[in-house]
């Protein structure tokens, strides 16, 4: 039931053609065309695949695989190596081998040298002279990994210099962070396999950044000084690989200095310039340098109340603010081949739009490539002439165009594909995107199905879902509201009236509108709820009488929230995942939004629910993943102990093998639970 779509659609590196992979005559095939060919012409089935492989002595594939492709080679994985294909020759090679592929954290640089761990320890290296980096690798030492909790943009634990033949990497020191309980019961007897778990208002890991130089085998650390307990964060090389710049973010999150050291020696140089804010400051994206100025790039900072692009020079000097408005860009695609110009993607259509512009840095002009408003999700070719445009909007499953970008009045974009509505046949909710101002006169997204065969003259029961917290959107302007799956269509199909709300403390809305939740987790965004209720209690065929909630991880902590400060409100809710006392969270997080705990004390005794079950008066089903290393188990457990002691029934289900999340074949086993639960108590 998803919309129709061009399969793994993508340019061919170094041309202006595009590829895709379809069904012919019941084979995977993939075709490709350009704007100027516009007829699809095949370029490999998985028949001619098998050829080339057998050729090549290697395993075939019963399915095709995924490929990216440049003009001169194409990269696949075909039975856990690493291949390449030449389709001038039509030879296959072996990039590597199932034993390195199969290795953690495995990171090949741009000339082919390896990074991996392998018992707790980093090896690195050209192919076959893989050296060992690090010798204390331990449960206590953890090297080459995501730190810091994979905040602050931060994915990876390993980064390759320019020139592929230097690694920097993280190393991460938690031997001061106690141990915490993930039990695996599918072993017999059940085992424990902790994880370090730094709590709000603890100790914290400390990390440290090695560089490791491959040809001369030989390891220096950035001298990042005292004190130990900061954070390390957007790490970026200079083009010429001298250099590497370190976004160093103190404990309070409230000041980050961008530091330069020498990556030969690891001396700190200087300071390019600093960022200070009463709240706190949060980078999530490195530095970008020019392609056609070495000396310039590009940061991105929230500093006028709004994520925007800054131009710098490699001083600390700023140039000047590329980008401006009250809206935020939300991420930066990279430049053309000249890098003249930079492609960005953008709110500022809408906070509920995403559109692609184009910003000639020599004109400092911008203009906006797709101005139609919907979420545009986009590819940029190398060249930076053209652009794979895949398009919705509430009313639009997806459009898929291909649009020029050097000459827009002479050739006008191409339409690729136009998906047809895949709920055609099934009797749908009416679905609305639309504003409304809070108690602040603050305009909130609001998403609304109405239930299918709608009569205004009938009383409807209400199920509200939210998350309301930093790093998350969910209304978009696009196909089904821009939420994932359909499971809200089949709650309005089931009778129910269901919306969902952006509250204040959501994403994409500015500084500002984030920051309300500061030192006081949930109270901005209850406030917010309590308006969208009285908006329900307007409506004459909302039932106010029973009406429920759902919401998971800050929205399950949100959910339970509101079952406890307005208990006559919601008849029921769900609350998955839910942070129930925020001293229990993981310090980077908890401490950004909400200081440490002896620093707030107010704040976190406000939103400690485990002291507050006793006001539960509706039914409240807790759902958690019994692996859960995120907002571990201790939440909902202390929650119905809390309950327990006073006298107050609340119902529970685990989801053992687990973790933050619910995910594969047993999501469909919990949105049946849920689903039932509302059902069975509205």
């Amino acid at each position: 039931l998803a919309p129709d779509n061009m399969r793994q659609l993508q340019f061919i590196k170094g041309s202006s053609e595009y590829v895709y992979l379809k069904k012919v005559d019941g084979t995977d095939t993939w075709l490709k065309a350009s704007f100027n060919q516009p007829q699809e012409t095949p370029l490999i089935n998985l028949s001619q695949l098998n050829r080339a492989l057998r050729q090549s002595s290697l395993d075939t594939t019963s399915a095709m695989p995924a490929i990216q492709f440049s003009t001169d080679k194409w990269i696949m994985t075909v039975a856990g190596r690493k291949l390449s294909y030449n389709p001038a020759s039509g030879t296959i090679n072996v990039l590597l081998e199932k034993e390195i592929l199969s290795k953690d954290n495995l990171d090949q640089s741009s000339q082919g040298y390896l990074a991996y761990l392998e018992k707790d320890n980093l090896f690195a290296g050209k192919p076959g002279q893989v050296k060992q980096v690090t010798t204390d690798g331990s449960t206590d030492i953890a090297y080459a990994s995501s730190v810091h909790q994979s905040e602050f943009g931060i994915t990876k634990g390993t980064f390759w210099s320019n020139r592929g033949n230097k690694l920097a990497f993280y190393r991460m020191d938690q031997h001061m962070v106690p141990d915490y309980p993930i039990i695996d019961w599918s072993e017999r007897p059940a085992k424990d396999k902790p994880i370090r778990y730094p709590m709000a208002g603890d100790s914290s890991h400390h990390v440290t950044i090695g560089v490791y130089d491959a040809d001369r085998e030989m390891t220096i650390w950035l001298q990042t000084g005292e004190p130990k307990e900061q954070y390390l964060t957007n790490i970026a090389w200079s083009p010429d690989d001298k250099y590497i710049f370190v976004a160093v973010v103190n404990r309070g999150q409230n000041h980050m200095w961008l530091n330069q050291y020498d990556a030969s020696s690891g001396q700190f140089l200087h300071t390019l310039f600093e960022e200070v804010h009463d709240k706190y400051v949060e980078p999530l994206v490195p530095m970008l340098f020019l392609k056609n100025n070495p000396t310039q790039f590009i940061w991105q900072s929230r500093r006028d109340g709004w994520n925007h692009l800054y131009l710098y020079d490699i001083t600390g000097k700023q140039i000047r603010q590329l980008t401006s408005g009250m809206w935020e860009v939300t991420e930066v695609k990279g430049f053309d081949a000249k890098g003249n110009a930079l492609f960005y993607t953008s709110t500022e259509i809408s906070p509920v739009s995403r559109s692609l512009s184009v910003l000639d840095l020599k004109k400092m002009t911008s203009r906006n490539l797709t101005p139609e408003a919907g979420v545009h999700n986009t590819q940029v070719s190398a060249d930076g002439e053209w652009v794979i445009d895949n398009f919705s909007n509430t009313s639009l499953p997806r459009q898929i165009r291909l649009i020029p970008v050097k000459r827009p009045l002479i050739q006008k974009p191409r339409v690729l594909l136009t998906a047809s509505d895949p709920l055609a046949a099934y009797a749908k909710g009416e679905i609305s995107v639309f504003t409304r101002p809070n108690g602040q006169g603050t305009d909130l997204y609001y998403r609304v199905y109405k239930p299918v065969g709608f009569d205004s003259t009938k009383k409807y029961p209400v199920v509200v879902y939210w998350y309301g917290g930093p790093h998350a959107q969910l209304i978009l302007n696009a196909w089904n509201g821009g939420a994932g799956d359909y499971w809200f269509q089949y709650m309005a199909e089931q009778g129910y009236l269901v919306m969902t709300i952006d509250t204040r403390g959501s994403s994409n809305r500015g500084r500002e509108f984030e920051q309300q939740i500061f030192r006081m987790a949930g109270k901005a965004q209850m406030e917010d709820l309590m308006s969208a209720v009285d908006y329900l209690k307007s409506l004459p065929y909302a039932d106010k009488e029973r009406m429920g909630l759902f919401g998971w991880s800050y929205g399950g902590f949100m959910t339970t929230n509101m079952m406890l400060t307005h208990p006559e409100v919601f008849k029921t809710a769900v609350a998955g995942g839910p942070v129930m006392d925020w001293k229990y969270y993981e310090i980077m997080y908890t401490e950004r939004y909400m200081d440490k705990p002896q620093e707030n004390p107010e704040g976190y005794e406000a939103a400690n629910l485990v002291k507050q079950a006793g006001k539960l008066k509706g039914k409240l089903l807790l759902i958690h993943g019994l692996q859960d290393p995120v907002v571990v188990q201790q939440h909902s457990v202390m929650f119905v102990r809390s309950a327990i002691d006073k006298g107050v029934q609340v119902d529970y289900m685990i989801y053992p093998g687990h973790e933050h999340n619910v995910l594969g074949k047993d999501r469909a086993h919990l949105y049946r639970k849920v689903t039932e639960y509302l059902k069975q108590n509205l």
